[in-house]
């Protein structure tokens, strides 16, 4: 018969142990990527202690939106330039190379299969909080992931769904009104990064808003 002494059974049970990364999900059209989703990452980032930030670009989003987004490719070019610069943040193409329309139920099922030790965080604003009942397959979708909301001034903290609230600095930035600054000729300097600026003006982005 073999005995363990206690600092051996320990180190055993230890080893049995299964350390889990843990991501955190920043899904969306970023058309543009701009500052306010930059900080919301790292602030969930920082204060829930994630391994990792995966930007996620999607091709065709499930909502019925009248707009149209520029091209994947320059989208997902956008956000590499905005985020070169933090080691904690990383781009995922999944759901560009997928194609058709971007459910993130399937998404987050292709990643689990990819990474089985890995823990999703999805972050969303508070303003989706309430549209939550809406997404496709969400009594599937809570099983699977985490959902981070980001407090917001004029949203209730509630939800019928499990959801851990974060507060962040206020910055009211949208990619909409980026856009509009862009078509209208105004300055969109400390909006989005320095690049993503650049980026833009050289190649004649956004310049009717059509997208």
């Amino acid at each position: 018969m073999t005995v363990f002494t206690p600092d051996v059974a320990l180190a055993l049970e230890s080893e049995t142990v299964e350390i889990k990364r843990r991501v955190g999900i920043m899904g969306g059209t970023f058309n543009p990527i701009h500052n306010g989703h930059l900080i919301m990452a790292e602030q969930v980032r920082s204060q829930l202690g994630l391994d990792e930030i995966l930007f996620i670009p999607n091709n065709i989003p499930p909502h019925i939106d009248t707009k149209t987004a520029i091209d994947g490719t320059t989208r997902a070019k956008l956000i590499e330039l905005a985020i070169e610069d933090n080691s904690d943040f990383n781009l995922e193409r999944i759901e560009l190379i997928k194609g058709g329309v971007s459910y993130s139920i399937d998404t987050i099922a292709e990643l689990k299969r990819q990474h089985p030790d890995t823990e999703y965080y999805f972050i969303i604003g508070a303003d989706e909080v309430a549209y939550l009942p809406k997404w496709y397959r969400i009594d599937e979708l809570i099983t699977m992931v985490t959902f981070v909301a980001i407090k917001r001034v004029g949203f209730t903290q509630t939800s019928e769904y499990p959801v851990i609230w974060i507060d962040t600095p206020i910055v009211e930035i949208s990619s909409t009104d980026v856009r509009q600054r862009i078509e209208q000729q105004r300055s969109i300097r400390y909006l989005v990064p320095l690049k993503v600026a650049d980026y833009i003006v050289k190649n004649g982005l956004y310049q009717d808003d059509k997208h």
